[in-house]
């Protein structure tokens, strides 16, 4: 059994990362915590939204109630990106070239690195942002679909229709694909290098008994792992129509104990995957065979990050009990 550092927090745990080998914990308060000798604090926010990890500088990017985007840096400074009177920022992104997306109501904010601030408003309230992983191109999930913007050109976005609420998006790390979460149980894809009319345009990804709030694609992008169903659903995206035609994995299946969280090794085709009791295994995708990596606790499962050799694993819970599972103990 792995060991465990556990870490007890008031209220939701909303999303973790690693900030330069550090375990950060963002709660719904607006305070975030990290474990860097000994347990410290940033209040970021009156009350906090919507996270996001920065890659390129290492750092974090938060949305709050308080209209405000922050940027949280490894020591655990916090540096104002924008801020909004009275708004609500329930989307952040990060991007290349230092960009950062963000959105309220029915309209993102792209703001480059040199300061400018471009706008792409929607019909609809924006309930996802991704950027593209070459490009400066974004994907905006809204009712009906998904527009994409090419964010240093004028012009009219393309859309990506399909009826339904769409609550997500991501891009494959090869760009060649676009998915969404929905508001009934199912994803819903577009192959972006698909003829216009071809039959492989669309991907429906259906079958879940429940919603699918939490989705990672493997290191090198060739599975997209899912939550949604009593063990992690993992679509085969190596082929060049994607999972169309292909069953899923099915890792992790335990009875009618739901997952809620899954997040994929940043090396090896291995998922963690948390679930609705608090439980969390990590599953090869190659054989299926699993190890248990934290018994049940308080709380489901709500947010899961590796670090970066893929050595500790950090979570949250919706009750707050947090810790990192250091896989080589």
């Amino acid at each position: 059994m792995p060991t465990v550092a556990p870490l007890d927090l008031e209220g939701h745990v909303v999303g973790v990362a690693f900030l330069k080998d550090v375990p950060f914990f963002a709660g719904a308060a607006g305070t975030i915590h990290r474990l860097d000798q000994g347990h410290k604090t940033t209040e970021a926010h009156d009350g906090l939204l919507s996270l996001a990890y920065d890659e390129a500088s290492d750092t974090l990017l938060t949305g709050g109630e308080d209209g405000k985007v922050m940027r949280i840096s490894a020591d655990g400074t916090a540096t104002p990106v924008a801020e909004t009177a009275r708004k609500w920022i329930s989307e952040v992104a990060a991007g290349p070239q230092g960009a950062v997306a963000y959105a309220y109501g029915k309209t993102t904010f792209v703001r480059l690195a040199d300061g400018t601030t471009r706008e792409f408003p929607e019909e609809r309230t924006v309930e996802g942002i991704a950027f593209a992983p070459k490009g400066l191109r974004i994907a905006v999930a809204r009712y009906n679909g998904v527009s994409l913007h090419w964010v240093a050109m004028t012009g009219q976005p393309i859309d990506l229709e399909w009826k339904g609420a769409h609550t997500g998006v991501t891009f494959s790390p090869d760009g060649r694909f676009v998915v969404t979460t929905m508001q009934e149980n199912a994803l819903h894809g577009w192959k972006l290098d698909a003829k216009p009319g071809a039959e492989t345009r669309h991907m429906r990804m259906t079958g879940y008994p429940a919603k699918v709030k939490s989705l990672s694609w493997s290191a090198k992008g060739k599975w997209l792992a899912s939550s949604g169903a009593p063990a992690a659903i993992v679509w085969p995206f190596q082929g060049k129509d994607g999972p169309m035609g292909k069953a899923p994995l099915e890792l992790g299946t335990r009875g009618n104990t739901m997952v809620t969280t899954v997040a994929c090794h940043p090396a090896e085709d291995i998922v963690a995957i948390g679930y609705e009791d608090g439980m969390i295994l990590a599953a090869r995708f190659a054989d299926s065979k699993e190890v248990l990596l934290r018994r049940p606790g308080k709380g489901a499962v709500t947010a899961m990050a590796w670090n970066r050799s893929g050595r500790q694993l950090a979570f949250g819970s919706a009750a707050g009990d947090c810790g990192v599972v250091d896989i080589a103990g």
